[in-house]
């Protein structure tokens, strides 16, 4: 899947550049529940950090632009990193907590932002079905484990789990 070690060489850059990031979307929802496969990784960075980190990452890694993300791949790699830049996960970083993700100890959202991001993406109408669908089957999980959340879901997204 990754004969590149891109994720390890990711990781290094980050820290290396002392980079304030974390993990969020379904990688992090893994890092709470049991995990399901997926050739994603979604960050979130430090919003004074990401363009610098840009250029770097432009430097060593073909990097793609998109409306709420910066995709960042490597050859020989099956890995998809996308780093959010939409605003509202700004503050994230500030509450990550170290958890195993893809086999690494990373800075992942603290559990609630986890599903708080969740939440966000399984509202989003112009996301994919299949992505919104995904995006809820990760809710379920997390609540199914942390029941205490499901108060945290709203009500139009709980009547679409049932």
């Amino acid at each position: 899947m990754d004969r590149a070690e891109f994720l390890e060489r990711l990781v290094s850059l980050l820290a290396e550049l002392n980079i304030h990031y974390c993990v969020i979307g379904g990688q992090a929802v893994n890092a709470y529940v049991e995990p399901v496969v997926s050739l994603d990784l979604d960050l979130v960075v430090a919003v004074d950090q990401l363009e610098p980190l840009e250029k770097v990452l432009m430097r060593v890694f073909t990097v793609r632009h998109y409306p709420h993300s910066l995709n960042v791949y490597a050859e020989d790699s099956a890995l998809r990193v996308q780093i959010q830049t939409d605003v509202r996960y700004a503050d994230f970083p500030e509450r990550a907590q170290t958890q195993e993700v893809l086999g690494l100890a990373l800075p992942v959202a603290s559990l609630e932002d986890t599903l708080r991001g969740k939440v966000w993406a399984a509202s989003d109408p112009e996301r994919r079905a299949s992505k919104r669908q995904k995006d809820l089957a990760d809710i379920a999980r997390l609540i199914e484990a942390y029941p205490a959340l499901r108060a945290r879901v709203p009500a139009e997204l709980l009547a679409r789990l049932l």
